[in-house]
């Protein structure tokens, strides 16, 4: 009887996720989904669904998980329910105030994933794996580094290379990163990460996570969000402010394959950002070797560094 409820009520999603030429679905707010196509030069499109309310969504989830006998509660207890429906279509939601898209939601918003049941069987050959020819390379690294500052930042970005805004206070770091992300693909889907809502995202296929150092009552943290964001499938993360709490899973994102990772830190010069980075993360995980962690970082990431003097601004470092 439960599956019979189940399929009934994911009749209004099917047309969106069963189709074998979606990949996955992604719903960011009421009444609006995202399809994700296969092989497609504009991966994600947009459709306006008025069943898609979100006393429906709500529903589904609190549905979901009843049947797979998952606990969910978006106030007191946890917001997330994974589970996988029935075709083998692997379900991803979030509801509550951890999540927003815009103002509308600042008392609880919701966002869901439905990944595909899958293709059937896809040979080697669609992956450009035959025998005695070459890898494929995809999105390789510029081994020459610019001399121009402007042009090593505008390398990072395009390359998609992970970039930490580093700079005291009121140096404009938000500022200097809601610009960056007004030069990503506006087709990109974007996934935030912070303590309070600060980044102005233009991207449309977009997600807000918030958790906040001081008002936080559910069961939600760092560690669970990490599993979530890669769940919702990202073209751009971007971590909020680095701190204690954050640093150790912002540097796990960092390492997950995901292009255009940004996030920011309060520090005096690039070299002091990697050394607070890296403090922050063994604040928490003291298991790691504080100069191979420096090393790794240096290898890894961009640092815009600002400063300030008086009501002047400016980029004083690109490394």
């Amino acid at each position: 009887m439960s599956n019979v409820v189940l399929e009934s009520l994911l009749k209004p999603l099917e047309e969106f996720y069963k189709p074998s030429f979606v990949e996955e679905i992604a719903i960011n707010h009421a009444g609006e989904v995202w399809m994700r196509l296969h092989g497609a030069h504009v991966p994600w499109v947009a459709y306006k669904s008025e069943k898609l309310s979100k006393e429906y969504l709500l529903d589904l989830i609190h549905t979901v998980a009843n049947i797979y006998e998952r606990p969910f509660d978006p106030i007191r207890g946890m917001p997330v329910v994974y589970a996988t429906l029935p075709g083998n279509h692997r379900f991803t939601a979030i509801a509550g105030p951890n999540v927003q898209y815009d103002d509308r939601d600042i008392t609880g918003g919701i966002a869901m994933n439905i990944r595909g049941g899958g293709v059937g069987d896809v040979p080697f050959e669609n992956y450009h794996l035959k025998e005695g020819s070459p890898l494929l390379k995809i999105k390789p690294r510029s081994k020459k580094r610019p001399d121009d500052p402007y042009e090593r930042l505008m390398q990072a970005i395009n390359e998609g290379g992970p970039i930490l805004i580093s700079g005291a206070t009121s140096t404009g770091k938000t500022t200097f990163l809601n610009h960056m992300l007004t030069l990503i693909d506006q087709n990109s889907r974007v996934i935030t990460v912070e303590d309070a809502r600060e980044i102005a995202v233009p991207q449309k296929n977009r997600v807000h996570f918030v958790l906040s150092r001081t008002e936080q009552t559910n069961d939600f943290n760092y560690a669970r969000l990490l599993d979530l964001v890669v769940r919702m499938t990202p073209d751009v993360i971007i971590g909020g402010e680095i701190s204690t709490d954050n640093a150790s899973v912002l540097w796990e994102m960092m390492g997950t394959g995901h292009d255009h990772f940004y996030t920011t830190i309060h520090a005096e010069s690039a070299e002091a950002a990697f050394a607070a980075f890296a403090d922050r993360i063994l604040h928490t995980q003291p298991a790691y070797n504080r100069e191979e962690l420096i090393t790794e970082m240096k290898q890894k990431m961009h640092v815009v560094q600002l400063s300030r003097e008086g009501g002047l601004r400016a980029v004083t470092q690109v490394v």
